[in-house]
């Protein structure tokens, strides 16, 4: 285990995901497309847009497998720090986060699933820019990436901060899972940079596949700030060293 870091217990999701599912279909209603497309065991790496805060909850609700969901790390504190902790989820410094990444991949190695929302920060959903991290846990783990779409969180000309009123209607789609690996004589950095476009393309593509299906649209605008919600873009030096 890395660097002494301790496993969130599994036990942790016993009230957990109820939870999240009465997020998904008492307080809200958010349809679910896809499931079959999550493989049913060993471990996976959810990639979900990024438009809410609630994208993390919904998609951690949503799915058929549990999971702990890379979190910034300044949300742990306080009642809901104790409550993200009690659910088995992982915080990440938004600089760059090394730790973050191999106690993420020893997750993996134990067969469980990680949540992550690689865009970094809430803007446009589109999923047009990606950070790294979530290639560099593929590339070390080889744990499959599931693309996820999500769409209602927030609408139209919505703030970033935007409380969605209980009762909107959500849809989440789960989309083929994509195995990557590095090709033969590639170096490492190579192989994360193709690795990360193909994640990307894979994330983009079915965000508009499941936009045109659900009948969901995305904001209208992307308001972009300094904010990042979770493993943010981890900084080139951090994956160099733990490559």
């Amino acid at each position: 285990m890395t660097d002494g870091a301790r496993l969130p217990s599994g036990l942790t999701m016993t009230w957990s995901r109820p939870v999240g599912w009465i997020l998904d279909h008492v307080v809200y209603r958010t349809s679910v497309t896809g499931k079959h497309n999550v493989p049913t065991g060993g471990p996976v790496i959810f990639a979900g847009n990024h438009i809410s805060f609630l994208d993390g909850p919904v998609m951690f609700g949503a799915s058929p497998r549990p999971m702990h969901i890379l979190v910034k790390k300044e949300m742990f504190k306080g009642f809901l720090g104790r409550v993200l902790r009690a659910s088995g989820q992982l915080p990440v410094d938004r600089s760059g986060d090394r730790a973050a990444l191999l106690l993420g991949k020893d997750m993996l190695d134990a067969g469980r699933c990680i949540g992550i929302l690689p865009e970094g920060t809430r803007g446009s959903g589109q999923a047009t820019d990606i950070n790294n991290g979530v290639a560099w846990l593929a590339l070390n783990s080889g744990a499959p990436v599931v693309p996820v779409a999500i769409l209602g969180t927030r609408r139209g000309d919505e703030h970033l901060d935007t409380v969605p009123k209980p009762g909107r209607r959500f849809h989440v789609s789960f989309g083929n899972a994509l195995t990557l690996s590095r090709n033969p004589g590639e170096t490492g950095r190579a192989s994360m940079d193709r690795a990360g476009m193909e994640i990307r393309a894979a994330l983009a593509g079915h965000v508009q596949e499941s936009i045109q299906h659900s009948g969901q649209p995305l904001p209208h605008a992307d308001f972009r700030t300094n904010f990042t919600a979770v493993a943010g873009t981890p900084a080139d030096d951090h994956l160099r060293k733990a490559q």
